[in-house]
């Protein structure tokens, strides 16, 4: 007996130092000689090892020797379930109650092939069934390997249900279900799951509850919540494990309450690495740069340890890059020099901070070096592109990552969805919003408010509602965007109806919130109302004006026609107010023909944005609207002087699957014979209904019939024909133009809906026309 027991530790030393499968092989054939094999504890011993060592390719041996065990007992079962894949977990799964009847699989079991499905979400559904139909689905332990094999792949409304079968759920699952809430950015309800499970009273919270709950709070720059859970710890006793401690750094440095960081990260007494990084990352989220780099030399003096990719991570200045590209530059140089250019985190890191720089070169010369690309490091590009109006290398960048196999998540789809919006792109938009079905993706708060922008964006108001009133949880964001929305399609009641809702909810709102209202109302041309939002923002909600605000302001009286009580308004604003209020002051004087009061505020913008060409062409155009034409020829002159160049208009219109641009009076177009000639044939139609050429704001002191024919082939017709030629009849058109739709192209529209009986949707530079049988949704007041 002795000697089988020395035998015993012998082969578990043997194992334990084995470095290939080869070693191992051997082993079992000198114990199968030996006479010591089948033994159920070597034999667990080696089928972990082999485990270990043969990494994905193992299955086919650890099957063999599991085979080998005539009478293996449960835990080896489980050892060899949670070392499979689910195509091979799966099938043993099932067969046991032919092979190893005596085998009753337990709550392990069940835990052990969910952990080992976790890279497989296909699996969840089957899984989920057995361990129903096997009477598991109340155990907690299995229910937290469940739902965080759910978790893992986004789809948390289904892992919600397997919390919510659970008649009292432990501490485990809790942390389960709060951590994966954290990962799939669902930080409110990972908020909220906290304080259900601190009322609930049916588990303790451990550290690890904490630490899992004090990200969402900083995602959120939720103190009331970070603060909760520093309380929380403090009375617990929780407060000073190493991993709270740097949540609590994170946490209040996200929050803006540096001081408090600093507090935490002083009273450490030997700060590790880990601490070093949540504070230099901390000073670098709130723009203290100079802070963050005396930190970092610090850590590199100190002793404590080497800086690691998460250092390098927070050190990048991705929050306050603007008047620090040297210092991103020089870290980047850092990363290359200490390895770490080639770590994912680091690469994505960098690709943000340039993005954010618009050194978009810089940006896809740190993605394209990733040796291995994350989710992450494609969401950086793919969104970067976006944010730079490159949208359309956005839409094909996204495109080659499907290409790849690689499952889009919510950060993903929101980045293209905000792409499409930019672009237009309905068919595309709709495209993904299929890719976010088919996915099984949870439509997150951020998910749902990017649906809601790219429908609204896209011309299509009544689905962004839809969207929004579907959303279970709204956030001030959300609220903003579908405010937003009826304000640029000139639904200013239910602009303001949606307003008075969202303050009716308890959602307090923003600087971005009154900025839309107060844009909707001047759309509307609801000066007083306008007017009492403005007083109301500073006065019942402390927010205090910024320049946009003055500036919608000014637009807001301005396009009402009250050019007096706009300049007087901007008297009483603050110099900071900048150029905004000028230019809205400008543009109005277009509006309503006023050359006197608008060289007084061309000369302002001239001062303070000397190389804007869009103030040039706006007063050459308002005096061209007067007959005026040797100012509107100096102004221009002036501006060619200035090498200014004016951007020049263009239209983009949507069919099937592609996008295709016009400029005035192009003639680039494959169908370009086919679409003058039905504009011919349109403008018989319109003058005989009654249209006359709108030629105020031509540009040149030429005959009446040329200015009719300049304006006649504007992008705006050239892209509406386009759409009549390539879409069925009754179809709706949808097109966007760059800079505000022409006067005579508005007047022109409306009579080709009627002659074509065709909805057709404008997107100008600052709002929607819905053209409906001869009537513009704006009412001629834009």
């Amino acid at each position: 007996m002795a000697v089988r027991r020395h035998h015993k530790a012998l082969y578990l030393g043997l194992i334990s130092a084995a470095t290939t499968l080869h070693h191992l092989n051997q082993i079992l054939a000198h114990s199968i000689v030996t006479g010591h094999h089948p033994d159920l504890i070597t034999a667990t011993a080696l089928l972990r090892r082999v485990s270990d060592l043969g990494g994905t390719d193992a299955a086919p041996h650890t099957l063999r020797l599991f085979s080998s065990v005539p009478d293996p007992d449960l835990f080896l079962l489980n050892v060899l379930l949670r070392s499979l894949p689910p195509s091979s977990a799966f099938p043993l799964l099932s067969s046991l109650p032919r092979h190893h009847p005596h085998l009753r699989p337990n709550s392990f079991t069940y835990a052990a092939v969910a952990s080992a499905a976790s890279n497989h979400p296909e699996t969840a559904p089957p899984l989920h069934a057995r361990i129903i139909v096997d009477g598991f689905a109340n155990d907690p332990f299995v229910a937290s390997a469940l739902a965080d094999l759910y978790l893992n792949s986004s789809q948390v409304s289904l892992a919600e249900k397997v919390f919510d079968g659970i008649p009292d759920p432990d501490t485990v699952l809790w942390n389960t279900l709060i951590s994966g809430l954290v990962k799939n950015c669902s930080f409110s309800r990972a908020g909220s799951v906290f304080q259900r499970m601190i009322a609930s009273n049916s588990a303790r919270s451990d550290s690890t509850t904490l630490a899992v709950v004090l990200p969402a709070a900083a995602e959120l720059q939720d103190l009331n919540l970070g603060t909760l859970v520093h309380c929380l710890g403090i009375k617990l006793g929780l407060a000073s494990p190493p991993h709270v401690v740097t949540g609590l750094i994170s946490m209040y440095s996200k929050c803006g309450d540096i001081p408090a960081a600093e507090f935490l990260f002083e009273e450490i007494e030997y700060p590790d690495v880990i601490a070093y990084n949540a504070m230099i990352s901390g000073y670098s989220v709130n723009g203290h740069i100079e802070s963050s780099v005396g930190l970092f030399k610090e850590l590199l003096v100190s002793g404590v340890g080497r800086p690691n990719s998460s250092t390098i991570v927070g050190f990048i200045p991705v929050f306050s890059p603007f008047g620090y590209e040297q210092i991103a530059r020089s870290i980047h140089g850092f990363a290359v020099k200490a390895g770490f250019d080639v770590n994912s985190a680091v690469s994505t890191a960098l690709t943000t901070v340039y993005c954010r720089l618009n050194d978009m070169e810089a940006a896809r010369r740190a993605f394209d070096s990733m040796p291995e690309k994350s989710m992450a490091s494609w969401n950086a590009m793919i969104s970067g592109y976006a944010q730079n109006g490159l949208t359309a290398t956005a839409i094909s960048l996204f495109r080659e990552m499907q290409a790849c196999n690689l499952r889009p998540n919510q950060i993903t789809v929101t980045s293209i969805l905000s792409a499409c919006a930019q672009l237009g792109a309905l068919t595309m938009g709709k495209w993904v919003h299929q890719i976010i079905a088919e996915e099984d993706l949870e439509l997150n708060v951020f998910v749902s408010t990017a649906l809601i922008d790219m429908y609204a964006k896209c011309g299509s108001i009544a689905e962004a509602r839809s969207i929004f009133d579907d959303m279970e949880e709204k956030n001030v964001v959300s609220w903003n965007a579908m405010i937003s929305a009826y304000g640029i399609h000139g639904r200013v009641l239910e602009s303001l109806k949606l307003f008075e809702a969202m303050r009716s909810a308890s959602v307090a709102p923003t600087g971005v919130t009154f900025l839309s209202v107060l844009c909707a109302c001047s759309h509307g041309g609801l000066v007083e109302e306008g007017c009492a939002i403005f007083e109301s923002m500073k006065h019942e909600h402390g927010i205090e004006p910024r320049p946009e605000h003055y500036a919608s302001m000014v637009d807001l009286l301005g396009r009402a026609g009250r050019l007096g009580k706009a300049l007087e308004f901007i008297k009483t604003t603050p110099e900071s107010a900048g150029a905004g209020v000028w230019g809205a002051l400008l543009g109005a004087c277009m509006i309503h023909k006023e050359s006197k009061l608008a060289r007084y505020a061309a000369r302002k913008l001239f001062e303070l944005e000397p190389e804007n060409p869009g103030y040039y062409v706006l007063l050459s155009n308002i005096h061209s609207s007067k007959r005026n034409y040797l100012e509107a020829a100096m102004v221009r002159q002036d501006a060619k002087i200035r090498k200014l160049v004016k951007t020049p208009g263009c239209t983009l219109i949507e069919v099937g699957n592609a996008v295709h641009t016009f400029m005035a009076g192009d003639r680039s177009h494959p169908q370009s014979a086919a679409i003058h000639s039905l504009l011919e044939k349109l403008t018989v139609k319109m003058i005989e209904a009654g249209y006359r050429a709108e030629t105020e704001a031509a540009l040149y002191d030429i005959e009446e019939e040329e200015k009719e024919q300049m304006v006649k082939v504007h992008s705006e017709r050239l892209a509406i024909a386009f759409g009549l030629i390539s879409t069925s009849p009754g179809m709706e058109i949808r097109i966007i133009k760059n800079l505000r739709v022409c006067l005579d192209c508005h007047q022109a529209t409306k009579f080709i809906s009627k002659i074509t009986q065709r909805v057709i949707v404008v997107r100008d530079a600052t709002r929607f026309h819905h053209f409906i049988d001869g009537v513009c949704s704006c009412g001629d007041y834009w």
